[in-house]
C-alpha cells in the first residue's frame, strides 16, 4: 500500500456546529508558494468571515507542513486540521477552514474537535489517489526480439510508455520505484546476454 496520498479536484464542504458556519475547503498545492496563493485566495472571499484557519502538507513523504490558527485559541484550530490531514496520509494539499461565529462560544476543546470534524467531512468526500513513484528507462531491442520482451515487461508489472519503430526499436519503460531495481537487474541481464542495447535511466 502507498504511503502517502492526494486529491485532484478542489472540494469544498459545510459543516454548523452550535450555530456557527465552518466552511473547509481542499485543493492540491505541491510547492509552498501553491499553498500560500490558495490560502490568500480564499481568504480574500471569506474576508468578513470571523477566521480563516489553514493547514498544508508537502512533499513526497509530507516532509513540510505547516498552519495556523488565525486569531483562534493557540493549537485549536491549525493543527487539528493538520492533524486530520496526516490521518489520511495526505499530502501536497492545502486546507482552509472558514468559520463564521454564531454566538456560541466552543472552548478550546469544542474548536479543536469542530475544526478536525470540519476537515475530517472534506477529506472523506474526496477520492484520494496514491502517490507513486516511477523511474524510467530506455532502451533498444530488435524485431526478432520485441513481441516476447514487451510480453515479459507486462508479466513484470512495466508500462511501456513510448515505442519508435526505427532499425531498431526503442522502448521508454515506467516501473514503480518499489519494484524498480529488481527490474532494472532484469534489464542489465538482457543487456549482458545481447537480448537488448542501450540501456538508460531517464529520471
Amino acid at each position: 500500500m502507498p504511503d502517502f496520498f492526494y486529491i485532484k479536484d478542489d472540494i469544498e464542504t459545510e459543516v454548523k456546529i452550535k450555530k456557527s458556519q465552518f466552511i473547509t475547503h481542499l485543493s492540491y498545492a505541491d510547492d509552498f508558494q501553491k499553498a500560500r496563493d490558495y490560502i490568500s485566495n480564499i481568504s480574500k472571499i471569506h474576508k468578513t468571515a470571523t477566521h480563516n484557519c489553514w493547514a498544508y502538507i508537502i512533499g513526497k513523504k509530507g516532509e513540510t507542513f505547516h498552519s495556523s490558527d488565525n486569531g483562534e485559541p493557540s493549537g485549536t484550530a491549525g493543527k487539528p486540521m493538520l492533524g486530520a490531514l496526516q490521518k489520511h496520509g495526505l499530502t501536497n494539499i492545502v486546507a482552509v477552514v472558514t468559520r463564521y461565529f454564531g454566538g456560541t462560544k466552543l472552548g478550546v476543546r469544542g474548536l479543536i474537535e469542530a475544526y478536525a470534524e470540519a476537515v475530517e467531512t472534506a477529506v472523506t468526500g474526496a477520492v484520494l489517489y496514491p502517490l507513486v513513484e516511477f523511474r524510467q528507462f530506455s532502451l533498444r531491442t530488435d524485431y526478432n526480439y520485441y513481441e516476447k520482451l514487451k510480453y515479459t515487461l507486462t508479466e513484470k508489472g512495466v508500462e511501456i510508455t513510448s515505442t519508435d519503430f526505427e532499425k531498431s526499436i526503442k522502448l521508454i519503460l515506467q516501473i514503480e520505484e518499489s519494484s524498480a531495481d529488481e527490474v532494472y537487474h532484469f534489464l542489465v541481464s538482457l543487456q549482458d546476454a545481447g537480448r537488448i542495447t542501450g540501456l538508460a535511466n531517464e529520471n
